[in-house]
């Protein structure tokens, strides 16, 4: 009896941490989303946002919503911009223009922060949003304070090993260095963990292009590295330090964009969009989707899109994984990504939006190992 009461103690404790909720509302695209709550995603259509790539969404973690943002302005659950939440400086353009965390040390305060796109001047920034404000639907006391300027269009967050504070990942423009902020109960840390590794970004602004996303145990990090890099790398990241390191490639892969990690970790996603200036009546789609087995490097292209572009990959709480396809009414599915090679089952218009389109963007969310 006493082994069966400890059992059942623990179980009490593990269950708040399963029941969190905090990625099952997404709002993308133009004026698209996604309800995760009842174990199957279906459409949203009271979005207010429209957005071509970078958004991001936040919940209490019952999974209720707060507020969304694509990095330019900030919808409360009304689907009313907060007062002073109409001027940031991310864009609707910038592959991640923004990803929202919450303060460890309050359960009422978020930064968002923002990347300008394609290398501008207005670089990596963050915001605060207090949601005491408004009569508790939240507004910004505080916007677009400087982190670093230029950036490239590349933003991610992890959990760090205390349970308590996150990791903000970025990366500098013209320079191969990410930079980790750690994000405590005290703020955002003003100097940067930074790490030189892997390919430059570099050259003109829209190299600049292309996402970044950790593993769901925080252990490795990957970025799609666009114009003129043409690749995707994969590099260890340390959960206790915030560095990068021992960075590994996968290419050339022309306008490599959208990347994430299987539920299990041992499998890498991507899209690529071959040359899309090439616009011919007559040229077949090379909209991809390329599987990498981080453990055999082997690399397989397991879907092949209609779409002229595709942009963002994102996991979605159903342990499926997205696909953003520009300007239309589906989303790709990727239904079994542990699975290796065709497998796991890529479905091009796999998930209907209700007559809603997407674009390029999926929203992006801390990840929690």
């Amino acid at each position: 009896m006493r082994l069966l009461f400890a059992l059942l103690a623990c179980a009490a404790l593990i269950q708040p941490a399963r029941a969190q909720r905090l990625t099952d509302k997404w709002y993308f695209g133009r004026q698209a989303g996604l309800d995760f709550s009842s174990g199957t995603p279906t459409p949203l259509l009271d979005g207010a946002m429209t957005t071509y790539e970078g958004c991001a969404t936040a919940t209490t973690k019952r999974g209720e919503l707060l507020f969304y943002t694509d990095g330019r302005t900030v919808w409360n659950r009304q689907h009313q911009p907060m007062p002073n939440g109409k001027r940031l400086m991310g864009s609707g353009s910038s592959a991640q223009s923004a990803l929202i965390v919450p303060d460890p040390g309050s359960g009422n305060i978020f930064y968002i922060f923002t990347v300008a796109p394609q290398g501008a001047p207005d670089g990596l920034r963050y915001s605060v949003v207090d949601m005491t404000r408004e009569s508790g639907l939240g507004d910004l006391p505080r916007t677009n304070l400087l982190l670093l300027t230029p950036a490239a269009e590349k933003l991610a967050a992890v959990r760090h090993p205390n349970g308590r504070d996150v990791w903000v990942l970025a990366h500098r423009w013209n320079s191969n260095a990410f930079v980790a902020y750690l994000v405590t109960a005290d703020g955002v840390a003003a100097k940067p963990v930074m790490s030189n590794v892997g390919a430059m970004n570099a050259g003109p602004g829209s190299n600049a292009i292309g996402t970044l996303k950790f593993s769901p145990d925080g252990t490795k990090v990957a970025a799609a590295i666009w114009r003129d890099t043409n690749k995707f790398e994969v590099y260890d990241f340390d959960r206790q330090t915030g560095k990068v390191s021992n960075a590994r490639s996968f290419g050339p892969y022309p306008e490599a964009y959208g990347v994430e990690f299987s539920p299990d970790g041992s499998k890498l996603y991507g899209t690529c969009n071959g040359n899309s200036t090439i616009k011919t009546p007559s040229a077949s789609p090379e909209t991809q989707v390329w599987q990498f087995d981080l453990k055999t490097k082997a690399a397989v292209q397991v879907g092949r899109s209609t779409n002229h572009k595709i942009g963002a990959l994102q996991r979605g709480p159903d342990g499926k994984i997205y696909v953003a396809r520009e300007d239309n009414s589906f989303l790709g599915v990727i239904d079994q990504p542990n699975a290796a090679g065709a497998a796991c089952g890529y479905r091009d218009d796999g998930l209907n939006l209700g007559g809603r389109r997407s674009k390029l963007g999926l929203p992006a969310f801390v990840v929690e190992p």
